[in-house]
C-alpha cells in the first residue's frame, strides 16, 4: 500500500470553535508559554511547563500534571507558522514517541471574533483519536474562557 494511502486510512479529528478574540490574540494564546499555562490541557489538569519556539523547525514542549500527580509530557516541531493565521506541528507524547501525529490550527477573522479550526491527524488508532478528542474539547473550552 502506498504511504499516502496508509496515511489517509489513519484516524483524524476536526474541531471548530468561534473564539471571542482577534486572530492575533488567539495566535498568541497558542504560541506564548505563559498563555498556554492558563488554558492548555483538559479540565483539572495544570500545565507545569510550557516551552515554544514558533518558527519552522522550532520545537514546543508542554508538561501537564493531573490531580493524581501524573505527568503528561507532549512535544513536537513546528512545520508551518503563518503569524496570526496558521500553525502546523508534529505531536508526540514522551511515553509513546513512535506514535507521532500532526496538528493544524487555523485562525480566520469572524467579525469581532475568530473562527478556529483544529485538525489532528495521523493517529495510530481510533482509541487514540477519541482520547485526544476528549482532551482537545476540554482544552478548547478552557481557551474560549481564557480569551473571553
Amino acid at each position: 500500500m502506498p504511504a499516502e494511502a496508509a496515511l489517509a486510512k489513519q484516524p483524524s479529528l476536526t474541531l471548530t470553535r468561534r473564539l471571542p478574540a482577534s486572530p492575533e490574540r488567539c495566535f498568541r494564546a497558542w504560541t506564548q508559554p505563559e498563555a498556554l499555562k492558563h488554558w492548555f490541557g483538559p479540565p483539572n489538569v495544570d500545565v507545569i511547563r510550557a516551552e515554544t519556539d514558533p518558527r519552522v523547525g522550532g520545537h514546543f514542549r508542554i508538561v501537564m500534571r493531573s490531580p493524581a500527580g501524573e505527568e503528561h509530557d507532549v512535544s513536537g516541531m513546528f512545520r508551518e507558522v503563518v503569524a496570526n493565521r496558521k500553525l502546523v506541528f508534529t505531536w508526540a507524547w514522551r511515553s509513546t514517541p513512535e506514535r507521532q501525529s500532526l496538528v493544524t490550527v487555523e485562525f480566520t477573522p469572524d467579525g469581532n471574533a475568530t473562527a478556529m479550526t483544529l485538525i489532528h491527524e495521523q493517529f495510530a488508532d481510533e482509541d487514540a483519536r477519541d482520547r485526544h478528542g476528549d482532551g482537545w474539547t476540554g482544552s478548547l473550552d478552557k481557551l474560549a474562557a481564557y480569551l473571553g
